[in-house]
C-alpha cells in the first residue's frame, strides 16, 4: 500500500513538473492569452483536466511558472550577483537555448489581464528590494527600479523583438557592458564572471 502511494506521489509530481515545463515554453512562445490549456496539456502529454486539478486555473499556473525560477533565483543568488544571474538567465545558453524563459513569458504576456500583471509586479518588487540593498544612497529603491527596468528592456529587445545587434551579441560582452554601467547606480554589484570561467 505504501509503495502504491509513493508511486502515485511520484507520478503526480512528474505530471505537475511536465505541466510547468510545457506552460513555461508555451507562455514564452505565445504569451498568456494565446497559450491555451489544451495546448499546454498536449505538450505535457496529459489530460487538460489535470492542469485544473494541480493548479486550479491557467492564471495560477502562469503565476507558478513566473515564481518558480524567479523565487529559486532570489533565494539561491547573492544580492551582488543577482543582476548578472537574471541577465544571463534570459540570454542564450551555449547550446542556443534560452536559459530561464520566465522573463520571456512575462514580457510576451504584459498587457494581458490585471492578475497576470500583478504576478509580474510582485516578483519585480522582490527583485527590486534585493537590488536596492546594493546601494547606500537614499534613493536606492529608485536606482533598483531603474536597473530592473533596463533588464526588462534588454529582454524585450533581445528575446521578444529580436533587435540586432543585441539579439546575437555575445552574452559575456552584454554582461560586461550592462554590469559596468549598472554599477554607477548600484555600487555593490559584483564584477561579471565570463560564462566560460563559471
Amino acid at each position: 500500500m505504501v509503495e502504491i502511494q509513493q508511486k502515485r506521489a511520484r507520478d503526480a509530481q512528474a505530471t505537475r513538473q511536465a505541466l510547468l515545463d510545457a506552460a513555461a515554453a508555451l507562455f514564452a512562445e505565445r504569451g498568456f492569452e494565446r497559450a491555451t490549456v489544451r495546448d499546454i496539456a498536449a505538450r505535457a502529454g496529459v489530460n487538460q483536466a489535470l492542469l485544473f486539478r494541480y493548479f486550479g486555473s491557467k492564471k495560477a499556473l502562469f503565476g507558478e511558472v513566473l515564481e518558480r525560477n524567479g523565487r529559486e533565483q532570489l533565494s539561491a543568488t547573492a544580492p551582488e550577483s543577482l543582476l548578472e544571474a537574471a541577465l544571463r538567465g534570459m540570454l542564450l545558453a551555449d547550446d542556443g537555448r534560452l536559459g530561464d524563459r520566465s522573463l520571456e513569458a512575462f514580457l510576451r504576456s504584459t498587457g494581458g489581464s490585471d492578475e497576470v500583471a500583478a504576478t509580474g509586479r510582485l516578483l519585480g518588487d522582490e527583485y527590486a528590494r534585493v537590488l536596492a540593498t546594493l546601494s547606500d544612497r537614499q534613493d536606492s529603491q529608485l536606482r533598483a527600479d531603474l536597473v530592473l527596468s533596463w533588464l526588462l528592456g534588454i529582454g524585450l529587445m533581445r528575446v521578444v523583438v529580436g533587435k540586432e545587434p543585441l539579439a546575437s551579441a555575445d552574452p559575456d560582452e552584454i554582461c560586461e557592458l550592462v554590469l559596468g554601467a549598472a554599477r554607477t547606480l548600484l555600487e555593490g554589484l559584483a564584477t561579471p564572471v565570463p560564462a566560460s570561467g563559471a
